[in-house]
């Protein structure tokens, strides 16, 4: 592909990003360029030289010859105007801001404030209402002893609803509120493993007890706390994307987190760290992932922990756990597998360690179980998803509402009858 230079046209017009255009069209982003190679789309380099842009109209022609269709608001919207995360380039932002460079110097209800209200508020600490937390508290202890902490998670976040009266109240302030207290709940329901501290601490501080019975240290904490920003949001996953639709509904945000929260649990989204705990564990165990990534290609299974459909290269979340678990001196032999493992997967596939294999990598050199990543996960990205409540609630109601192209039998067919 070839892209003309900046040109020195009307200063107004519309132009669309690469990615903009291709969700414009419903195709990839290499089926724009392809269409640019065949004359059919014409392109410009943005300035800086950083990537291509494209006439709004232009596509919009293409996408009409093509039989393409816009979002409409009679069909439902396809696509979410949103300020709060933009991923591109192999990097992440959360209103504009580095969300590494975010997690490396702000704890994880730092960085839930900027979310959710674009202003910074250091030292904040999320605080839960006692009578909340007992009801969370004695709605998890009736569960049966083999639940999951996702199932924990869930009864607990329908507990906390049950408390609070004014749930349905959707403004700004209020909705922050029961989000503020929401969190802490969530944490404070899941059963301790190992030593607390009266006062509580950070979030990240109240969970590490709730993950193992190790008592915490200043850089696994570090790692710990860093996570937990990091994975706030990342766009419209499945889960957000399920959050938003309850948020359109104008279900409060309670059931928006439990929205969210039913769709975590699928095997190929929360749960997919739990799948590289249990890679990583055993090239731990038996001293080599040569062996192990060697099984799952025999029996034509994925390797857990690599590849992500939005990076080209290494996850940058990812990136940024591997470097703060350098200086956790018990993790030192899980990071080396963890590396062995994308070394020897490379031989065969150009794919690159991704957030699961990093939080595989703290859970199993800090003696968790399988499923702490999977719990860290949704404990973070419950303030992702108000953040998409809020946004969510400030558009016209049940605007999600896409149509379904029938595909059984044209009608009239004859009144059935049992056999």
């Amino acid at each position: 592909m070839t892209d003309q230079p900046e040109p020195g046209g009307r200063p107004d017009a519309p132009r669309l990003t690469t990615r903009e255009a291709a969700e414009l069209l419903g195709v990839k982003p290499e089926t724009v360029y392809a269409y640019v190679s065949r004359g059919q789309l014409g392109s410009v380099r943005a300035a800086g030289g950083r990537g291509s842009t494209f006439d709004a109209d232009e596509v919009r022609a293409l996408a009409r010859r093509s039989g393409r269709r816009e979002p409409s608001p009679a069909g439902g919207d396809l696509v979410f105007r949103t300020g709060i995360t933009l991923i591109e380039q192999d990097r992440y932002y959360f209103r504009g801001v580095d969300a590494t460079e975010l997690a490396r110097n702000h704890g994880y209800e730092e960085v839930a404030e900027w979310l959710w209200t674009g202003e910074l508020r250091p030292g904040v600490r999320f605080t839960a209402p006692s009578e909340t937390l007992a009801a969370a508290r004695r709605t998890v202890g009736a569960l049966p002893a083999h639940s999951g902490s996702t199932d924990r998670l869930r009864v607990a976040v329908t507990a906390a609803a049950a408390t609070d009266p004014l749930r349905f109240d959707l403004s700004p302030g209020a909705v922050l509120s029961s989000a503020r207290s929401l969190i802490p709940t969530l944490v404070g329901a899941l059963p301790v493993l190992g030593p607390t501290e009266a006062d509580g601490g950070s979030l990240a501080r109240q969970l590490w007890p709730r993950l193992t019975a190790r008592p915490a240290d200043a850089p696994a904490l570090a790692v710990l706390d860093a996570a937990l920003a990091l994975l706030i949001d990342h766009d419209l996953a499945a889960s957000t994307l399920a959050a938003r639709v309850a948020a359109s509904a104008r279900a409060h945000p309670y059931a928006v987190v439990s929205a969210g929260l039913g769709v975590l649990e699928g095997p190929l989204h929360g749960a997919a760290s739990g799948l590289a705990h249990r890679m990583l564990q055993e090239a731990v165990d038996r001293g080599s992932a040569v062996p192990v990534v060697a099984d799952h290609l025999r029996t034509g299974r994925p390797v857990p922990g690599l590849g992500h459909r939005l990076y080209r290269g290494e996850d940058p979340r990812a990136r940024t756990l591997f470097a703060l678990l350098e200086d956790v001196p018990q993790a030192a032999g899980a990071l080396a597998a963890a590396r062995e493992v994308v070394a020897t997967t490379a031989r065969h596939a150009p794919l690159h360690a991704n957030i699961d294999l990093a939080l595989a990598v703290l859970s199993v050199s800090c003696g968790m179980a399988a499923e702490a990543g999977e719990t860290v996960f949704a404990v973070s990205r419950t303030a992702g998803w108000i953040a998409h409540a809020l946004e969510e609630y400030g558009e016209r109601p049940l605007r999600i509402r896409p149509s379904g192209q029938y595909t059984g039998p044209r009608p009239a067919q004859p009144l059935p009858h049992a056999p």
